[in-house]
């Protein structure tokens, strides 16, 4: 399997969103041919005010259904359906009753949904430069792990803060998961220290490949205050090394999944059967 990570700068206008991941993903695909493609945590809205957030949002369809959804929605759908890949969809704002939700859905080559995410650990810390964050004001915890199969590969789901919670990607790993998609907007202050080591040790723990799509750059919050975010989109094997990794800016990169390596290194280090529950 050859997997995609695309990079995106994202802003609060959905339209403009849509459209900067229309012509990466475009890009991506022709260039590199991969069976699987990925967008970054909340490409679709990033910054904003609150109000904004809730306009952008959407209402997904019941699970199952072939009903129509927003505009991000059926843009994932047919991109999909149109180059004949699956597309892990990053994550979009969800509308919920009285929250929103950060949400990833999952579309197979035939634009079917096959799975959808919503990000169980919410961003409500001070980070290093004295910024500070609260998801939880404007959105809902999701409850539930998901995995998915796309072309014999057992796929897990998870949302950038999910990352710092080690006992989800064993989860993820006792169900089977091969390789876990890692979309993200990291703040720059905690990704220059924190990114790329958290996903290289939850890939080493739980011996899956992770697929690590994400914001960069700067973005304007509700009152014109600027955020920044740290970007590096990666792919990791199970053994910890860094394969194929986004420079600096909007762009995209490309890596392939070896079973083989998985096998290898489950085989030669069989942690899941050593692991104790204390």
């Amino acid at each position: 399997m050859r997997v995609s990570v695309v990079q995106m700068n994202p802003g609060a206008n959905k339209v403009e969103n849509i459209a900067q991941a229309r012509a990466l993903l475009d890009q991506a695909i022709s260039a590199d041919r991969p069976d699987i493609v990925s967008l970054p945590e909340v490409w679709s809205s990033l910054g904003g005010d609150r109000a904004n957030r809730f306009a952008q949002a959407e209402v997904l369809p019941a699970k199952g259904s072939n009903e129509p959804g927003g505009p991000a929605y059926e843009f994932l759908r047919d991109v999909a359906r149109g180059a004949k890949v699956h597309v892990h969809g990053g994550s979009i704002i969800e509308k919920g009753a009285e929250k929103l939700f950060n949400t990833t859905v999952v579309f197979d080559p035939d634009g079917q949904e096959i799975a959808r995410y919503r990000k169980m650990h919410l961003f409500d810390i001070i980070a290093p430069d004295g910024t500070g964050y609260r998801e939880s004001a404007t959105y809902g915890a999701g409850d539930e792990v998901v995995t998915y199969e796309a072309d014999g590969v057992k796929v897990g789901c998870a949302i950038c803060y999910d990352v710092r919670f080690p006992d989800l990607f064993w989860t993820l790993r006792e169900r089977g998961a091969e390789l876990i998609f890692l979309p993200s907007a990291f703040t720059l202050a905690t990704g220059k220290d924190h990114w790329e080591v958290l996903i290289r040790g939850r890939a080493i723990e739980t011996q899956c490949w992770f697929a690590a799509p994400a914001t960069h750059g700067k973005h304007l919050e509700g009152k014109g205050e600027a955020r920044f975010t740290y970007g590096h989109s990666l792919i990791c094997d199970p053994w910890g090394q860094v394969v194929a990794q986004v420079s600096d800016g909007i762009g995209w990169t490309t890596a392939r999944i070896d079973p083989t390596v998985t096998g290898r290194v489950r085989g030669n280090m069989p942690v899941l059967e050593h692991r104790k529950r204390v």
